[in-house]
């Protein structure tokens, strides 16, 4: 909103042309996120521990010490989240800018999907919230429509192509294919954010260090000169995008402040689910899909240890982790809940690093 209102009076005040920069917007959308979190971060724990009373169910199958140590505590906070991130994006974005209002649609619509998953728990007194079936085909239909509009907006031949990390001239067109590996990503991303959210301050931390990243790529694909000159695929008006990463990264920081251990609040389904399904849309719309998975690796290890848990009791009968997601494996072995925290984020960061060594290396 900022952006349309205030350049126009640039001719006055000349100050104001900062408004038209991406990068000054950026971290004008960091500051506002975060003190919104930290403003209203109080009010809205306490507003959740007065609806839902016992807090977040515990499962009955998870770690012993978290029917102690998490009884109570209450659930949501992604809607801390999703209320900060709009905010501030709506404040500080181009709103002119078809890829800002995609990427909104994926995370206020997954994170309504969540809302609806963590009501049902917490009414019902049960981990078990929305029927699998019924969470994957809205997902599948959410995630379907982004990928139609991101490639509708991309208007070109690089709207349904697949950019490769280390090869510069490598982009097979996938035609109708993408919308398929587009929606698998949105949904893919969302999902293993969600099973990364299991310990205080584990999901957020990484998903800050995916928000920053992206927010850098965002920028340099969006951006013609430093595209060229990375040989990146440049992507018209995606630089806008770099605004929201920096809004999200303001949310998790002021989120952090809450959730970290012990945590005064759960961000939930509703929090995860639309953070990782925003990192997803991000990575369609910068062509850096495959650049999420290694910035993501964290999340994509969470995943792996479930599936891979899931099928070795299928076939064999035995268990390969003591539990899965493997962040419980370590729990189980006798880890501090804030020593796999702290590792885990700098696994986190060091994946980070190597994702933005593949803008270089091609």
């Amino acid at each position: 909103m900022l952006y349309h209102l205030l350049p126009m009076m640039a001719e006055e005040f000349g100050a104001l042309r900062l408004f038209s920069f991406i990068t000054f917007r950026t971290g004008g959308a960091i500051i506002t996120a975060l003190l919104i979190c930290l403003l209203f971060g109080g009010r809205t724990i306490a507003w959740l521990r007065s609806i839902q009373g016992e807090g977040q169910p515990i499962r009955e199958d998870g770690p012993e010490s978290h029917i102690i140590t998490k009884a109570g505590t209450p659930t949501m906070g992604g809607l801390l989240i999703l209320i900060s991130v709009t905010c501030s994006t709506l404040l500080w974005s181009d709103l002119g800018n078809g890829f800002v209002w995609v990427v909104l649609f994926v995370t206020l619509g997954f994170g309504a999907l969540g809302f609806a998953d963590d009501y049902i728990k917490v009414s019902k007194r049960s981990s078990n919230g929305l029927s699998s079936r019924v969470r994957i085909i809205v997902e599948i239909v959410l995630a379907g429509a982004a990928a139609f509009a991101i490639a509708s907006l991309s208007g070109n031949e690089l709207g349904t192509s697949l950019a490769v990390p280390f090869f510069k001239d490598f982009l097979p067109n996938l035609g109708w294919f993408f919308l398929g590996f587009a929606a698998f990503v949105i949904v893919g991303a969302s999902n293993a954010v969600n099973l990364t959210d299991g310990l205080d301050g584990l999901a957020i931390g990484p998903i800050i260090i995916c928000a920053m990243t992206f927010g850098i790529v965002a920028y340099l694909t969006g951006n013609a000169l430093y595209s060229d000159y990375l040989q990146l695929p440049a992507v018209a008006r995606a630089g806008e995008l770099a605004v929201f990463c920096g809004a999200l990264v303001g949310a998790g920081l002021g989120f952090l402040w809450f959730n970290a251990p012990p945590a005064m609040v759960f961000m939930g389904d509703t929090g995860s689910l639309a953070a990782g399904a925003a990192l997803g849309a991000i990575s369609v719309v910068t062509k850096h899909e495959l650049v999420l998975a290694i910035v993501g690796g964290l999340f994509v290890l969470e995943t792996v240890s479930v599936i891979v848990q899931v099928v070795s009791f299928k076939l064999t009968g035995r268990r390969v982790f003591r539990m899965a997601p493997i962040h419980h494996h370590f729990e189980k072995k006798g880890w501090a809940e804030p020593t796999i925290v702290i590792r885990f984020w700098i696994i986190a960061i060091v994946l980070a690093l190597f994702g933005l060594a593949t803008l270089k290396l091609r």
